[in-house]
């Protein structure tokens, strides 16, 4: 814990503006008192650069220097601006507009349409993706649910970087996307999307943007009127701005140059979106007059911590590494990072859940823990490892705090008691904040003891008892508080976003995990294929994955385990490999330049061994050397190409007539077995074979998806097949 990072829980506000000052660092005291002109704050991870810029602006008004009212603090998420504001409280600065670009805008959208273009704001859609589905019908498009999502994501970029349907197809083009279908077809159904808005006078989440900056453009009496409201602006993040934010922000400025942007291009991790560091990269060659101010002093995690995340850096290429920032530790020692490798990913999931319990039966919170995951898809088997030993947990990026139904079940019960606790039975042996609290949250279910198992019941009562802790932080900082004033609180940190800690193990994707910090963090399934994920082809992709571990090193403040799976599932193929992000940074491995075929002997180079998570007796096999394509000899990552033992879009020498017999024959053994057809052999197994024409068992064997027992009880009939052969009878069942 330090200065820089963390505050008692409610804090008294500094009586004057100088006192606003105390407990920053030199270059933070500079980003607070530099109040004139643009000022560009590069920090880096665990600098306190909300710390900075809260501090900024505190200053500001308390010194007459800034009017509330005047100042616009923008940001990306409505945690974020939360946060903001509910510091800015804590500093005496209350009146200070802390919002998302989004609220920001509709805010002023609502105010000025019906003066701009006359009538009510049309409706905003919850879901574009079923007007997206709607827009599919009318062009005779069929999708699937994963192309409804892709096509969606797809004209979200189009409108954040500004391209109109007729543009996409170059656009796309040009910044290298891989679309999920024909480009010409989505630059039809983007079209189609818009107009069916039109018919149906409905607005989407980026048309708030959009229409702000149109009405900003055309009507020059609205800019002028909002840029006399708002005359100082403070943008954090700003190394995630997308061009059509950007645009807003320069409207917003007008001829101005009052701005203070934050960012590190080292933590962009949103360019599919259409977010861009380049804005900030080139702020000095916008405004040349601009003070610059580095924080590199990281008051977040231990020298062991920041050497890691220093290093995941150092190895980075481009133009955002060209600008990385080298962090310099604040704390004293700590643990080594761990590193664990495990047989599977069901071993891996327990693994990490039995450390986390003996973690917390250690003394440590388990609010303070978190497990980080490259896609959600991976959290599933991680809820039922951690519920399988009792450690509650939370999931990150779920409902908001305020927002869920037992949340605002139990406010609504606290401000009746608070009015009405004279009357109420219930209060009579409650003493104390405390104890009403919680003899009123009793009566929503609420017990001391927390419910077995996880799912709905566990974080019911989990929201519950965060309200619980909550007011005993409130009547230990406030002993003469009553019901009422907690409910003021809780008010003022409902309107803020500012929710309580939930007593629980974090369980969150990286992206979502961006701007939060534990004591302890798991990176788990730091393993290629996940970490890049896959679908990482360029040079650019593969450095923004690269900088998605480092977000995740970064927000450990002592402790840091990282790990991965061999195989998916036990007694599967190991054919994983560590993310080459850790080459020459975890002991024994070597850079990835010197990085040549297997790793060196099971046991060494310092890793930890993972449980086994397989039945007793069953051996580890021996690492693989990485599979390649046989016909451009590229690594193979994709398990369907690894079947094929050939990249997806490599050319095919399989013979089409053994395939169709082998499909034939499939069939027949399925539907003697009574099972699927791919519980005999999977397609692509079947291709590989078709492609491979085995003549002998070893050559079948050689196949992935032939393993021993399929072997030995389809090889006879499959080699006979390819040897052109008619089989009687077929397999017989086991």
């Amino acid at each position: 814990m330090t200065a820089a990072t963390h505050s008692t829980l409610f804090p008294q506000a500094p009586d004057t503006a100088d006192a606003v000052l105390e407990g920053l660092d030199p270059e933070q005291r500079e980003v607070a008192t530099a109040l004139r002109g643009p000022v560009c704050v590069l920090a880096g991870a665990g600098t306190g650069k909300t710390r900075a810029i809260t501090h900024r602006i505190a200053y500001g008004v308390r010194a007459g220097i800034l009017q509330p009212s005047s100042v616009l603090a923008v940001t990306f998420t409505n945690r974020a601006a939360g946060e903001m504001r509910g510091r800015l409280r804590q500093l005496g600065a209350s009146g200070v507009q802390a919002r998302t670009f989004h609220s920001a805008a509709l805010r002023q959208l609502q105010y000025f349409w019906p003066k701009a273009v006359g009538g009510s704001l049309p409706r905003i859609v919850d879901r574009k993706i079923q007007l997206v589905a709607d827009a599919a019908a009318t062009c005779r498009v069929r999708l699937d649910r994963g192309e409804l999502r892709d096509v969606t994501a797809e004209i979200e970029w189009s409108k954040v970087t500004q391209t109109v349907p007729s543009d996409y197809a170059a656009a796309a083009a040009k910044a290298g996307r891989e679309a999920p279908r024909d480009r010409a077809e989505i630059a039809q159904l983007y079209a189609a999307y818009e107009d069916l808005k039109r018919d149906r006078s409905v607005i989407d989440f980026e048309d708030v943007l959009l229409l702000t900056v149109a009405i900003l453009q055309d009507q020059h009496e609205i800019a002028e009127a909002v840029r006399a409201q708002y005359q100082h602006f403070v943008v954090d993040e700003y190394q995630d701005v997308s061009p059509l934010q950007q645009r807003l922000l320069e409207l917003w400025l007008g001829e101005r140059d009052s701005l203070c942007v934050v960012g590190d291009a080292s933590q962009t991790i949103y360019s599919f979106t259409g977010a861009t560091p380049d804005h900030l990269l080139d702020f000095r060659t916008r405004h040349p007059g601009a003070t610059v101010v580095k924080l590199v002093r990281d008051y977040r995690s231990t020298p062991q911590v920041v050497h890691l995340a220093n290093g995941l850096l150092a190895q980075a290429r481009g133009r955002a590494a060209d600008h990385r920032l080298e962090l310099i530790s604040q704390r004293t020692a700590g643990p080594e990072p761990g590193y664990t490798e495990y047989t599977d990913e069901p071993a891996e999931a327990e693994g990490a859940a039995r450390r986390i319990r003996d973690l917390i039966a250690s003394g440590i919170p388990a609010s303070e823990i978190a497990i980080l995951v490259r896609t959600n898809s991976q959290s599933e088997i991680y809820e039922q490892a951690l519920a399988d030993v009792a450690v509650p947990y939370q999931l990150r990026g779920a409902e908001r705090f305020f927002d869920r139904p037992e949340v605002k079940r139990a406010i609504h019960a606290l401000r009746g008691a608070a009015r009405f606790g004279g009357n109420d039975s219930l209060l009579d042996d409650a003493p104390d904040l405390p104890s009403q609290v919680r003899a009123v949250l009793s009566g929503d279910g609420w017990t001391h003891q927390p419910p077995a198992g996880s799912g709905a019941v566990r974080e019911r009562w989990e929201s519950l008892a965060a309200l619980a802790h909550l007011a005993q932080d409130f009547a230990a900082a406030k002993p003469d508080a009553t019901l009422g004033d907690l409910v003021a609180e809780l008010d003022e940190r409902a309107g803020a976003q500012h929710a309580p800690t939930v007593q629980g193990v974090t369980l969150a994707s990286l992206h979502s995990a961006k701007g939060l910090e534990w004591d302890v963090v798991f990176l788990v399934g730091v393993a290629e294929g996940m970490m890049p994920i896959t679908y990482a082809k360029t040079d650019e992709q593969i450095e923004e994955e690269r900088r998605l571990l480092y977000v995740g090193v970064t927000r450990a403040r002592e402790h840091l385990s990282v790990s991965w799976a061999l195989s998916r599932s036990p007694g599967g193929r190991p054919n994983r490999r560590p993310s080459r992000f850790l080459d020459g940074l975890r002991p024994g491995s070597v850079t990835t330049a010197n990085r040549g075929g297997a790793a060196g002997p099971l046991g060494s180079g310092g890793i930890e061994r993972g449980a086994p998570g397989s039945a007793p007796g069953v051996t580890r096999r021996a690492n693989r050397t990485p599979a390649r394509c046989r016909v451009c000899g590229r690594t193979l990552n994709d398990a369907g190409e690894m079947k094929l033992m050939r990249c997806e879009d490599c050319p095919s020498d399989m013979d089409e007539g053994l395939y169709e017999r082998l499909r034939d024959w499939r069939g027949v053994q399925a539907q003697r077995s009574g099972q699927p057809d791919f519980c005999v052999f999977t397609d692509k197994t079947l291709m590989a074979i078709a492609e491979a024409v085995p003549s002998t068992p070893v050559e079948l064997s050689r196949i992935p998806g032939v393993r021993a027992r399929k072997l030995n009880r389809y090889g006879a009939d499959v080699l006979a097949i390819c040897a052109g052969q008619e089989v009687e009878g077929g397999a017989d069942e086991d």
